[in-house]
């Protein structure tokens, strides 16, 4: 009986310890492609989590998925994370958050780093998003970027955006840079690439067209974000990006958001789901606050000379 009893007591413990892991929240996470500013939406989610009391492996696991740039892989993640039955899906950029959308009607979706939810017909409003999904846009300050081009390159009258045609966000972004840029007496040439390989020629083709190239949070321009530099730099023009993290990259200039930043806010929408909060009920979140970034290295090749009151109140200047 006492050894029955033993083998029925570790059998019990087995069990338990099964359930308990069963019961353990997975959070999946997605990403159309890799580039810093999405890696560091991601790590600010994780970190977020912890913050807020869910630690790795023990209060909740995750699964991260890159669809390394391709539209069909962010399909086919999707699927795979509705059927491993996910928690809650974090999808980082408006393509993954799409796919994960059209996936699963009832898994918990939380969006992140995505321009125009609306427009991108994720949520029926910001205020009220209704269905299964909620999540942190990053509506970029494009009056604020622009006016940063012609307090460092007062002599720009043009400027070259590129864009991928295809990406809902990148649409949305050309006509709020569009709009902000007719304020400024900008003019604006645009120059289209529908996948990272095309990156390249899109930028040497603003060359003579442009005196300066923008970058926005496009995912496509930004995964080939040193070929548009590389472009840049033989035409002796400077490139400004819509994110900060870009600055390191080549970009001469940015004044936007701190991506891990988003992922923290993003984090606290996940918590507030997994705690058992309905998405469709919570707004979404835009992200609020700004760092200016400079790269000094880049001006000294262009010969462009950073204004000292900028660079006195600069987040992070690149040498």
């Amino acid at each position: 009986m006492h050894k029955r009893t033993v083998v029925g007591t570790l059998a019990g413990l087995l069990l338990g310890a099964g359930l308990a892991q069963a019961q353990t929240p997975k959070v999946a996470i997605t990403a159309i492609v890799d580039h810093p500013a999405l890696e560091a939406v991601r790590d600010g989610v994780k970190e977020g989590l912890a913050k807020a009391g869910y630690a790795e492996g023990k209060d909740v696991t995750f699964v991260y998925e890159s669809a390394q740039g391709q539209a069909p892989t962010a399909v086919q993640i999707a699927r795979q994370f509705v059927g491993d039955k996910a928690s809650v899906i974090v999808a980082i950029s408006t393509p993954s958050a799409q796919a994960v959308a059209s996936a699963t009607k009832s898994i918990p979706v939380i969006f992140s780093a995505v321009t125009d939810p609306v427009g991108a017909q994720l949520v029926k409003s910001t205020e009220k998003p209704g269905g299964n999904v909620t999540g942190v846009s990053d509506m970029a300050p494009f009056a604020d970027q622009l006016a940063l081009v012609k307090e460092i390159t007062p002599n720009v009258k043009t400027i070259g955006v590129l864009f991928n045609p295809g990406e809902a966000n990148s649409v949305t972004s050309l006509a709020m840079i569009k709009a902000a840029a007719e304020k400024l007496g900008l003019a604006v040439v645009e120059g289209p690439a529908t996948k990272s390989a095309e990156v390249q020629a899109a930028a040497r083709g603003l060359i003579g067209k442009a005196d300066a190239l923008f970058v926005p949070t496009d995912n496509t321009i930004v995964s080939a974000f040193e070929a548009a530099v590389g472009a840049a730099q033989q035409g002796k023009i400077p490139v400004y990006a819509a994110d900060t993290d870009s600055v390191a990259r080549g970009a001469l200039a940015s004044v936007g958001f701190n991506y891990k930043q988003i992922g923290l806010e993003t984090a606290e929408l996940v918590a507030k789901v997994l705690k058992g909060e309905n998405p469709g009920d919570l707004p979404v979140v835009f992200a609020q606050g700004t760092d200016l970034h400079l790269n000094k290295g880049m001006a000294a090749k262009l010969g462009i000379t950073l204004p000292e009151a900028l660079v006195a109140k600069a987040a992070k200047v690149v040498d």
